[in-house]
């Protein structure tokens, strides 16, 4: 570090992790920014801002945790770095509770079976098709809760022999999915501007209700289409 605070380049990849040679690569790509604040003293040494080290941390997060490309991350921190920072530190915070309300509830497989009258193959087969996702200590609550329903669809007749298998729940999953991504990406971007915590629990108490919601409105669609074939009909 220099007299001004400014740091050489293998300090700033020893305090951000980040190799000399991705640093170099960020700067050519123009992901730090337009060079303001850097003092080249001839042409192979140049002294690097302090800020650098947090605004590579983010890069690399960015890239390498949610698998972004260096084109997308240019334009984030061209547009607001500071907001791309919070929507990161938020995302991170949601994932964490997440993680830790699944964590405490786990069903083993062997519960599941005994629990529920449903046979051991349709629960194998949901894993397969992705609908369950449990790992070594058993199913989260959302496992439990599609387990919970895919049982009350076939005492209610749904089943195998009218032709509903496993493979329509895939129908549901893949019509929520774009509907998701814009969801968190509104949302994250309404929230931003909270503290995170705030921000985390606004999301968690949210998820309940939202759940109430697309079903009423779900069964409320489903309804109107019957009585408009019927009309038809």
């Amino acid at each position: 570090m220099n007299d001004d605070g400014l740091l050489k380049m293998s300090e700033l990849a020893q305090r951000s992790g980040v190799s000399a040679g991705t640093i170099k690569h960020y700067l050519r790509e123009g992901l730090l920014g337009d060079g303001e604040g850097v003092v080249r003293t001839s042409r192979n040494m140049a002294y690097y801002p302090p800020a650098y080290v947090e605004r590579i941390t983010l890069i690399k997060r960015l890239q390498e945790d949610r698998f972004m490309p260096l084109k997308v991350i240019k334009g984030m921190l061209d547009e607001d770095p500071d907001r791309a920072l919070a929507l990161v530190e938020l995302e991170d915070k949601i994932i964490e509770r997440a993680l830790e309300q699944r964590d405490t509830a786990r069903v083993a497989r062997r519960e599941i079976l005994a629990r529920y009258a449903l046979p051991a193959n349709v629960l194998a087969r949901l894993e397969e098709i992705g609908v369950l996702t449990p790992d070594r200590r058993g199913f989260d609550a959302d496992d439990v809760a599609i387990i919970e329903a895919m049982v009350r669809f076939r005492a209610g007749g749904y089943d195998e022999s009218l032709g509903f298998t496993v493979y329509d729940t895939l129908r549901y999953r893949e019509a929520l999915q774009p509907l998701v991504e814009e969801e968190i990406g509104t949302m994250l971007g309404r929230l931003t501007e909270l503290d995170v915590d705030r921000a985390a629990d606004i999301i968690a108490s949210g998820a309940e209700p939202l759940r109430e919601l697309l079903g009423a409105m779900h069964s409320k669609l489903l309804l109107a289409e019957l009585a408009r074939q019927a009309g038809e009909g």
